[in-house]
């Protein structure tokens, strides 16, 4: 999304609307909000995701179960200090034949994983849930799947000099919204999933809200 006008707002809320708060670091879900006319704010939550991933494989959880499990985690720890609003928590999984992906610390690992993918159909469980004053009042989980095309070393390291460390800020080092849509021969699912929101689902909950307009 580099290069884009900045996100706009319109002011379509009720005045006694709830505060809305993305208990997220990622900067693509906070412009997709934005970009929506939800006058978000993001905090992201202290939660250590690898130990809880780690944790829920152990119990043998599957990828949407673990992914709305960790959503929700984030959701209820910005919640306990942001009284009154609603808070967004959201999370995603790759799982590629059995193997659940993060995004990767660095630019080796991320090639790695670009390898590991090259030629294959993965999975993207997403899920988001919403938290208000500690209650869980709604969630949502869904999955899209993405075939990867072959990819040479060379286009790898091509690709990952373009990109930069944009590569480091999602699972599997790509950002269907820019320069990742060449790495796929076919995409089955909804776009905003995909980017980590299930975008419209979650504009339909906010409406019954009062955060957007009907």
């Amino acid at each position: 999304m580099g290069g884009a006008a900045a996100p706009q707002t319109i002011d379509i809320t009720d005045s006694e609307a709830p505060a809305v708060v993305l208990a997220s670091a990622s900067r693509a879900r906070l412009e997709l909000l934005l970009r929506a006319g939800v006058a978000a704010r993001a905090e992201p939550a202290r939660v250590d995701e690898g130990e809880v991933r780690a944790s829920l494989r152990a119990e043998n959880a599957g990828v949407e179960d673990a992914a709305e499990t960790l959503a929700e985690l984030k959701a209820r720890k910005v919640s306990r200090h942001a009284s009154d609003a609603l808070v967004i928590g959201a999370d995603q999984i790759l799982d590629c034949d059995g193997a659940w992906f993060d995004k990767p610390p660095d630019r080796a690992r991320a090639a790695a994983d670009l390898r590991a993918l090259s030629g294959k159909r993965h999975s993207l469980a997403t899920a988001v849930c919403v938290v208000r004053d500690g209650t869980r009042l709604w969630h949502h989980r869904e999955s899209a799947r993405l075939t990867m095309r072959p990819l040479g070393d060379a286009f790898i390291e091509a690709y990952l000099d373009a990109i930069g460390v944009a590569a480091l800020a999602s699972v599997g080092a790509y950002q269907l919204e820019g320069l990742g849509a060449q790495l796929f021969s076919r995409v089955e699912g909804d776009y905003f999933t995909i980017l980590g929101l299930p975008l419209l689902p979650l504009l339909e909950f906010l409406r019954n809200h009062g955060v957007v307009a009907r």
